[in-house]
């Protein structure tokens, strides 16, 4: 696909709608080199973080994107430290001492991507238990942060089969016990590009959400790029009976219409959404002639506010040769405009925003993932509205 065509005016849409202005987006394409990302200190007292706190969320009164204690992280940006051994090293390994760390450095929420760590760490390896959750519960406590979320167990058969129900509910019971108002999955409701397929999946999903709401959870979504591609739903039939073509209704705003919105929420990962902007911006409506529609991921989440009360919050700088359009960097230090982004979907303090980097993890620098998540904090923190 050839990207930002100028041409046809593509390019300059894309570019408004990310925010990114075309001086800044030709300079980043054709950069060789980017600077160095300097290494924090990992020893911050917990004094010192909360004084950060309240330097960065409550001093500065209205300007502040993001306040203190809606600043979170997903635990896979640092899986690599849960998971290590801490008979071989010296760095925080294992959630306790992960947990201790991110509180050090001012994060007040964490979500959950699995409840598992070196069979070294305190509790053993295994920590999906009603036990393991208490001990979890325990060292959150400890160290003042709340967990909000989990990218978990959803149920693979539909209908529900008795142990899937069975495990859904244990872990429910596990959420409860952890305090996160949210529970939820890393992926897709469906991967099908179908209405049919999204309608069951929407069924699906209601049902699960009531069995959550009861539980006082919200159950949650959570979207990659191709959630965000073109729903196909008209058109000619191929060789199977599937529709070719497209309404321009993306598969996740189908999925917020027959969905019910006391009982399904959506946690956006802003940078997939801005993937998806890149990728998908022209479909093949129902009488066979192309249209554009370039996808502005804030303007979904202003029409549907209530719907998102998490997103993951990872950045990217453009490179236009991979597929992707971006790719993927310490939070803050890329082009996606978190600035115009937070200001314009507003209610912060119902949102939770999570620091994500998929790659931040390094086979040649152990501690580099907590760097990044250091990184990804005093970026977050320092997002400030603009002002006029």
């Amino acid at each position: 696909m050839t990207a930002f065509n100028d041409e046809s005016g593509t390019g300059d849409a894309l570019r408004r709608t990310l925010g990114v202005s075309r001086r800044r987006f030709l300079s980043t394409c054709t950069a060789v080199a980017t600077a160095a990302i300097a290494a924090p200190v990992l020893g911050a007292s917990p004094a010192l973080a909360l004084a950060q706190d309240r330097d960065r969320g409550q001093d500065h009164g209205g300007d502040v994107l993001v306040p203190a204690n809606k600043r979170g992280i997903i635990l896979y940006t640092v899986r690599d430290a849960t998971g290590r051994d801490p008979l071989a090293t010296d760095l925080p390994s294992g959630f306790r001492e992960v947990f201790k760390q991110l509180s050090r450095f001012g994060y007040r929420q964490v979500e959950f991507a699995g409840y598992g760590q070196h069979a070294n760490a305190p509790g053993g390896a295994n920590l999906e238990s009603v036990g393991g959750a208490k001990l979890l519960r325990s060292w959150l406590d400890e160290y003042g942060l709340r967990a909000q979320g989990n990218h978990g167990f959803i149920p693979p058969s539909w209908p529900l089969s008795t142990s899937d129900l069975d495990t859904f509910k244990k872990h429910l019971e596990i959420a409860n016990i952890l305090g996160m108002a949210h529970m939820g999955t890393g992926g897709d409701p469906t991967g099908s590009a179908y209405r049919a397929d999204w309608d069951v999946a929407a069924d699906k999903w209601n049902a699960l959400g009531e069995i959550a709401r009861r539980e006082g959870i919200k159950l949650y979504t959570h979207n990659h790029d191709a959630a965000y591609g073109f729903l196909l739903d008209g058109g000619p039939l191929d060789a199977q009976g599937h529709p070719t073509r497209s309404s321009g209704i993306r598969k996740l705003e189908y999925f917020l219409t027959v969905t019910d919105p006391k009982v399904v929420w959506l946690e956006m990962d802003i940078f997939w959404a801005h993937v998806a902007q890149y990728k998908f911006h022209t479909y093949m409506a129902h009488d066979g002639s192309t249209q554009e529609n370039v996808f502005d991921p804030a303007g979904l989440v202003t029409r549907n506010n209530k719907r998102y009360p998490l997103f993951h919050a990872k950045d990217g700088t453009v490179n236009t040769t991979n597929g992707m359009g971006y790719d993927m960097v310490p939070f803050g230090t890329g082009v996606i405009d978190y600035t115009t982004f937070f200001s314009r979907v507003g209610a912060r303090n119902y949102h939770n925003p999570m620091v994500e980097q998929d790659n931040a993890p390094s086979a040649t620098d152990p501690g580099q993932s907590l760097k990044h998540a250091k990184i990804g904090y005093d970026n977050l923190a320092a997002l400030r509205k603009k002002r006029h």
